[in-house]
Order: C-alpha cells, then structure tokens, then sequence
C-alpha cells in the first residue's frame, strides 16, 4: 500500500535518486542557475524576471519579508510549482519539466510534513522504501542518519512523542537520506523557542559544513540568515534586491530599502551641499550637515539618504575627545528613550535640527556609571567613514 503524504494527502515526492553524483559543477559553472525566471498566480506575479547562481556547497539564504516570493521560488526548485518564464539549470540540466521525484533535490516543510502514525524510524526510510533501496541498506542509512541528527534511542517513537526540535531533526534526516545534491528548507527554525533556534542554527551549519552539501534556506529573520547563511539573496515583490555575504549586506547595502530591512539603521535624507578631500557634505532636513566619505561610484541623483547604522553612533556629554581636525559628525540633541537589553543599551536622542537618531552602546561595566538618562543633554557623533549614501 502507498503511503501518503501528511502535506498534501498525495504520495509522497521530492525525493532525488539514490547515491546522486556528488554536488560539483564543472569549472567555473553554478550548481543551480536561475535564469529570468517568473511566476504568476492569477494577476499576481510572485516571482517576477529573477536571476540567480548558487555555487556547489554554497549554504545560501533567501531573506524578505511575507509574500515577497521566496518561498514561491522555492518550490519552483522542488518541482511544485511550474515557472511560466525562464529556465532553471542544475549542473547544467534544464530541470523545469523534470518531475519533483526525478530531481536530486529535496524540500524540508515548515510544518515538518512528519507522518504521524510512523515511527521515527519508518519517517527516515519512507523515501528509501519507496525507491526500491534494499533492507539492510536502508537499515545502514537509516543508522547513519539517527547518528548524524543525534537521535540515537529514540528509533521507535512516534511524532507525537517527541518535542519541536526532534520533530525537526526527523524531518531533516529524512529530506537527507536519499542524499540530495541540493537541500531546500522552508523557514525551517520557525516553529523552535529562541534558545533552541539559536543552538539549531549552529547544529545545521555544522551538519552542511560536513556533508559539503548545497543548503537553500527561505526564512524572514535577518539574524536567522546572517548566522547560517554564505551569501543572501534579499526579496522583495518578486524581485531579488540584493545578494552578498552578510557583512557586505549590511555594511553596504545598495538601496534604502534594503537598508532598511537588514538590522536596524539611521537615515537622513538631503542633497550635496559642498564636497572635497574626499568627503561630501550632505545637508539633511532633519539632521543638519553630516560629512560623509565620497562613494565610489558618483553621485548622479540630487537627492540622497544617508544610512548610519546604531552602533557606529556614539554617545557623549561634550561629543569625541579629539576632533582638532574636524573629522568627526557632531549632532546634539536631548535623550528621549532608553532600552536596556543586557549586552547593548539603545537610545533615541530627539535632535536640535528635528529628527531622531539611535545609538547602540555596548555595556561594557556592570553598573551603570556611563549611561544616560531621559532628558539628558548630549553629543550623538560618528565617522563619515561609517556613513553609507544611498540613491535609491
């Protein structure tokens, strides 16, 4: 008798060959190539034109926020959707028309898709039976994946028997079982507590860093994705914004947006006053003049924003102790909030100009001998080098 699956009450698919060839593209080819791929539902266009190379053992991220496309995208690799526009390439095969259990591609469900009338055991080798792997061989793989997810002694439990994390184990030795070259994974961290995300992130790292497996990760958390991930692909509507390792995407990101949506950021917008030596002045509607250094691409648009992010901002009664040579922006103001979080505390200063700036500051002694209070006067000041100008 066919078993069926919990997701979608149809036999289950998405399982690649058995013993797949091992996850290398020749010379400098992708593993996975997206070509100007698109996707409509009705007069919707979830994924619109996207272009996109994933290299061989890559662990990359997808990272938008809800409906932005990713996880349509995702499942256009896996098989269940169709694309209507483009082609997507796996070590050079165009696979669209390929069926889901034809690919060696595997999808790992947000809701974990367990079965729940099977061990976890039987959850593991389901796929491995289905292909016509022999016992004893299902048996070994079977043993290697309980051993690789750390689930030794539980093989006979049932789904309702285990916590979330285990939950999520079982799933992912059984995405990994059949040894796809590629491993997709819907926001796969969901439905785990903080600590346990945290721990799972580093487990899962790990876990690809030693199979040297191709991971493609959908989530909407941005620490989620810059702990795991090599480079990430930021979506929104259907479109990738940006894709970088995560220093470069937070440190320089192409566009407000993104700006914006990666980590917390101060933005100020205004037009070039002056430039010189290197340096342009922006003069802000909010913040006054701020220096900020000189872009390496020009300038070509009158209106500018620029992005300072929290922790480059610093506090003081007087501003920075040294500043003979005027190298550093000084912008006074009135604190108006105060958020303790432990490690960093965060303060909103209302500026004299009228805008608002947050500044992150490592709490580096255990009593509080060098916070500020609401209401106190102070100096928000930073590096121009610290300012990012953004033009879209």
């Amino acid at each position: 008798m066919t078993e069926e699956s919990p997701e979608t009450g149809k036999p289950e698919i998405g399982e690649p060959e058995i013993d797949a060839p091992p996850a290398e593209a020749d010379g400098d080819m992708p593993l996975l190539r997206i070509e100007a791929v698109s996707k409509k539902f009705g007069n919707f266009r979830a994924v619109d034109r996207l272009s996109l190379d994933i290299r061989a053992g890559e662990f990359f991220a997808l990272l938008g926020p809800s409906g932005c496309g990713k996880t349509t995208l995702l499942r256009m690799l896996a098989g269940f959707e169709t694309p209507d526009e483009g082609r997507i390439l796996l070590g050079g095969r165009d696979i669209a028309p390929v069926l889901p259990h034809e690919r060696p591609v595997n999808m790992m469900f947000q809701n974990y898709a367990l079965f729940p009338h099977l061990s976890v055991r039987d959850n593991i080798a389901f796929g491995l039976k289905r292909a016509g792997m022999a016992r004893a061989d299902i048996d070994t793989r079977v043993s290697e994946m309980v051993a690789l997810v750390k689930l030794e002694g539980m093989e006979k439990r049932k789904p309702d028997q285990l916590s979330g994390g285990q939950k999520q184990r079982v799933a992912l030795a059984r995405s990994l079982a059949r040894r796809p070259r590629v491993l997709l994974l819907d926001e796969p961290l969901a439905a785990l507590d903080k600590k346990l995300r945290e721990r799972t992130q580093l487990e899962l790292m790990e876990l690809q860093r030693r199979l040297g497996m191709t991971f493609i990760v959908v989530t909407h958390d941005q620490e989620e994705a810059m702990t795991m991930a090599n480079r990430i692909g930021v979506m929104d509507a259907g479109r990738l914004e940006q894709v970088a390792g995560p220093r470069e995407l937070y440190e320089a990101p192409r566009s407000r947006w993104v700006a914006e949506f990666v980590g917390d950021v101060n933005l100020f917008e205004g037009e070039v006053a002056s430039s010189g030596q290197h340096r342009l002045t922006i003069a802000t509607r909010d913040g006054g003049n701020i220096v900020v250094a000189e872009p390496r691409q020009p300038v070509t648009r009158p209106v500018l924003s620029v992005a300072i992010r929290p922790e480059k901002v610093k506090l003081s009664r007087r501003g920075p102790i040294s500043d003979n040579a005027g190298t550093f922006n000084r912008l006074e103001g009135v604190v108006t909030d105060v958020s303790y979080l432990g490690g960093l505390t965060v303060y909103k200063v209302k500026l004299d100009a009228g805008g608002v700036v947050r500044s992150s500051m490592a709490n580096t002694a255990r009593l509080d001998v060098d916070a500020y209070s609401t209401g106190q006067r102070v100096v928000a000041w930073f590096s121009p080098d610290d300012c990012v100008v953004l033009e879209q």
